[in-house]
């Protein structure tokens, strides 16, 4: 099938005079998570991992993916003709480095290479564009998968559009768009382009089930100085629905009329957002009009500092799910162990605790359980046919989290399964050194305008004081009742020039990973706050420190003490204390008596 599939695609290639096509795993909404509508990239080669481009030549189909997909891509592209490309070995050409490099030793004399322009951002476009026009290569617009595409392919999802409530929100629609609007004035323009799904959600307190884990709608939204509109499929919209857009003065239209009415916008300057709004939109936009990339959006800004109610949503989100990770951990040691269980397994039963919780809605992203050396896979992905049996005795490390209409939760715990007394020293060690840098993290203070790029190394110090580290960022920003993974802020070594804000939601996780033995990471989230009972001696900055926002136990019995601080272990003994007061009254009297003996203080 994925042979006729190139050779048709091939055929379209030549008779629009095209050389090579590139198929990114993308969507016009720049999504981290996206519907099957739009797999164009695993339509064409047959590869089903979440990360991959192809690239397919008039003799060549390739597919570059990183090693967390190595072993899958490698089965699914057998007999498929597509190559793979493995882009985290040093010596893997970047695509158009390839390219360049292909059509120079080949037959062909056309350089014209074609992507389809909803795929790529304006700013992606540009980049590649400009690459590729360095090897002698023309970059044109062109979707030559749609015309192919036409069985099966599956339909753009048709979730209700449905209002999220002020009471969760805390701020009204029309305030927020007179947020907006002042952005707009202080930047000169008359009109903004909104195409991230999130952001939507935000701006108009609309939510939908359209993708997974993150309860968003498939749209497009132009505010403009007089009015708001929202481009979506009318079988989207029930009378609720309707009723509500009309009670807060937002016009609607079809979701395919936004590339007309940006044709038609009679706006002497329109803003977008370059690292998100795609290339077709701003290939639409009215040429007359002056076009404005700022990045990050505005309401992406907006929408990162949380209000009071979103705040105080999320701490009721860590009570539910701190009742959920209890029971989880409890039915583990208690019971799990007694029939055979698999990571999969794990998850599953994880998922029934929180669906328990009142006001959840689903998980926040695809539990990650990863037994022994599967935990040293960063982003490892159990499936029913490659999952490990949890038997003996081990490191478990259980990254998870649940949506709320409260909030979003985001935690990992490592735990040892087993007897206690037969953990090595050496796991000790790590999950020590990975547990000091995620207090260290949680404890600092900082002046005002400090960027998270300036404190990741406080996560770090300690494996980097032995020769350890870890390959990825210690925090990602975090969204209230939408996307698990939110900007613009974060905590990792890459120079991010947007600084913490007091209302940053953000994660803590540091970790080592131990390639085929184990996977240690820690991680709570914690929310930017002024600092509280700053020293006498201050010399009048405004600093701000961080409010840990999860409430789930550490497992005491992987700490070597001996390399704790007495700071330290007091910080431990006061966070059990803490999440012990906060969530024993929400537990039946045997499941509070087992959280007490999680949380007993250590020995300072």
């Amino acid at each position: 099938m994925i042979k006729e599939r190139l050779a048709a695609l091939r055929a379209l290639m030549k008779e629009k005079g095209v050389w090579a096509c590139i198929v990114p795993g993308t969507d016009p909404h720049a999504s981290e998570y996206m519907a099957e509508h739009w797999t164009e990239m695993s339509w064409i080669t047959g590869f089903l991992g979440e990360t991959g481009t192809a690239v397919i030549t008039l003799d060549q189909a390739l597919l570059w993916t990183d090693s967390r997909y190595y072993l899958q891509a490698e089965a699914e592209l057998q007999g498929t003709t597509v190559k793979l490309m493995r882009e985290s070995d040093i010596d893997c050409p970047s695509i158009p480095e390839w390219l360049s490099k292909a059509i120079g030793n080949g037959q062909w004399a056309i350089g014209k290479v074609a992507v389809n322009p909803e795929m790529y951002s304006v700013n992606g476009y540009r980049e590649l564009k400009a690459t590729l026009e360095e090897g002698g290569l023309e970059l044109v617009s062109i979707d030559l998968i749609s015309p192919l595409w036409t069985e099966c392919r599956p339909a753009i999802p048709t979730s209700l559009l449905y209002e999220y409530e002020e009471k969760y929100t805390g701020e009204s629609v029309e305030s927020k768009l007179g947020r907006v609007r002042q952005a707009l004035r202080e930047k000169h323009c008359e009109a903004l382009v909104v195409s991230a799904l999130d952001e939507i959600g935000w701006l108009l307190n609309i939510r939908g089930k359209d993708v997974d884990y993150t309860p968003c709608l498939i749209s497009y939204v132009v505010v403009e100085m007089d009015r708001c509109t929202i481009f979506v499929a009318p079988n989207k919209l029930d009378d609720a629905a309707r009723a509500y857009l009309n009670r807060i003065n937002v016009c609607v239209q079809d979701y395919n009329q936004v590339f007309d009415y940006l044709k038609d916008i009679n706006v002497s300057a329109i803003m977008y957002d370059g690292s998100k709004v795609n290339e077709a939109l701003y290939e639409a936009i009215n040429p007359a009009a002056n076009k404005v990339n700022v990045s990050p959006s505005p309401v992406l800004k907006m929408q990162s500092v949380k209000n009071d109610t979103e705040l105080q949503g999320e701490r009721l989100a860590m009570r539910k799910d701190a009742v959920a990770l209890t029971r989880f951990f409890r039915w583990l040691e208690n019971e799990a162990l007694q029939t055979p269980q698999t990571e999969i397994t794990l998850a599953t039963k994880l998922g029934e605790f929180r669906a328990m919780g009142e006001n959840y809605t689903d998980d926040s992203f695809c539990t990650i359980a990863g037994w022994k050396g599967n935990g040293a896979i960063v982003h490892y992905h159990a499936t029913p046919s490659e999952c490990a049996k949890v038997e003996g005795a081990g490191v478990l490390l259980l990254d998870s989290g649940g949506q709320y209409l409260d909030g979003t939760t985001d935690i990992t715990r490592t735990i040892w399964v087993g007897n206690p007394a037969n953990i090595p020293a050496a796991v000790k060690r790590d999950y020590t050194l990975v547990l000091k840098g995620h207090i260290a993290l949680a404890c600092a203070r900082f002046p005002k305008g400090t960027r998270g790029n300036q404190l990741d190394v406080l996560a770090r110090q300690f494996l980097w004081a032995e020769g350890m580290t870890y390959g990825h960022g210690t925090g990602h920003g975090v969204g209230h009742f939408m996307g698990c993974h939110e900007g613009p802020q974060n905590i990792r070594t890459d120079n991010n020039p947007n600084p913490l804000q007091v209302g940053n939601i953000c994660s803590d996780e540091p970790g080592i990973y131990r390639t085929n033995e184990y996977g240690i990471r820690i991680e709570n989230l914690i929310a930017v706050r002024e600092a509280r009972e700053l020293g006498t001696h201050t010399t009048g900055e405004t600093y701000l420190e961080f409010e840990t926002l999860t409430l789930c136990y550490y497992d005491t019995n992987m700490i070597d003490l001996s390399r704790m601080t007495e700071q330290e272990i007091t910080w431990i003994n006061n966070y059990h204390a803490w999440v012990y007061a906060e969530v024993a009254p929400l537990l039946e009297a045997e499941e509070a008596a087992w959280l007490k003996e999680k949380c007993m203080p250590l020995a300072v």
